[in-house]
């Protein structure tokens, strides 16, 4: 059996990093230098991928104006460009800001991960004109309401259904690199979430990659009761069983732990019996 290594057997870890006062985990929140050491740490611990958000979408929260959210992450991606950090790895902007998304595009990064699944047409112009990636994700409702009794004849096919959609939708702008993400958490019950991640499969006949995040989210809670900086074992469970489902990106507060069980994981999969 092969030594695992190296990232070549593993899916991508996308590492998370907020500079947001309200993010739901406040071990992701992070400001100017404490930010770049952290982003330095997730790459050493093995990150492929690096995520910068600077609004929360944790429901019930409250969205700012285009010009605070890149006041919040501008200092961090002009260190990250200084530094040419994204020629280690990539830098994905989570956000559906135009203003900020240039301004990320035109300084080293080459993914949007847009919560709204390109929403707003100058976000798709920009994408295009970047050739960037986009991470399309599905969510029902707003991020106040979007919580309240969310309700699907199925989910598998009405997610299927809205990837459809915008699949068409960011081609037609010329977009070729599209991630889909079936958006845990964004308005779905307890048992949409892990119908979602049990039949993760259904969505790889797109042909894309998949992400999930679902990393210390409140689903865990509901199946055993934690706080939020106690849900990294559940997490853990949720995403190697999206994996093993053909997740081939994962977004996660936690780096290290998730390079390990991802390495044992492929492990027990590949030994011969």
């Amino acid at each position: 059996m092969k030594i695992l290594n190296n990232k070549e057997f593993l899916p991508k870890i996308m590492g998370v990093l907020n500079t947001n006062e309200d993010s739901f985990f406040h071990g992701s929140r992070f400001k100017e230098d404490k930010a770049l050491l952290h982003v330095n740490k997730m790459i050493e611990e093995g990150a492929s991928i690096i995520d910068l958000g600077g609004v929360s979408s944790r429901p019930g929260s409250i969205g700012v104006s285009e010009e605070e959210e890149l006041r919040r992450v501008k200092p961090i991606i002009d260190m990250i460009y200084a530094t040419k950090l994204y020629e280690k790895v990539e830098f994905s902007i989570d956000s559906y800001s135009p203003l900020c998304v240039k301004y990320a595009l035109e300084h080293g990064f080459s993914i949007v991960n847009d919560i709204t699944a390109l929403h707003n047409d100058e976000v798709a112009k920009l994408v295009a004109s970047f050739d960037a990636t986009v991470v399309l994700m599905h969510k029902s409702g707003n991020t106040q309401d979007m919580q309240i009794n969310p309700k699907y004849n199925n989910v598998i096919i009405e997610v299927n259904d809205f990837f459809e959609e915008r699949i068409k939708r960011a081609e037609s702008f010329g977009i070729k690199k599209i991630v889909l993400d079936v958006g845990i958490g964004f308005g779905k019950s307890l048992e949409h979430n892990l119908l979602l991640i049990k039949q993760h499969s259904y969505f790889l006949h797109f042909g894309k990659e998949l992400l999930i995040g679902a990393s210390r989210k409140s689903m865990i809670d509901m199946i055993s009761k934690s706080s939020v900086e106690d849900r990294l074992s559940g997490t853990l469970v949720l995403h190697l069983k999206a994996v093993q489902e053909g997740a081939n990106i994962v977004r996660v507060h936690d780096v290290k732990e998730h390079i390990q069980a991802l390495k044992v994981q492929y492990a027990i999969n590949k030994v011969a019996v």
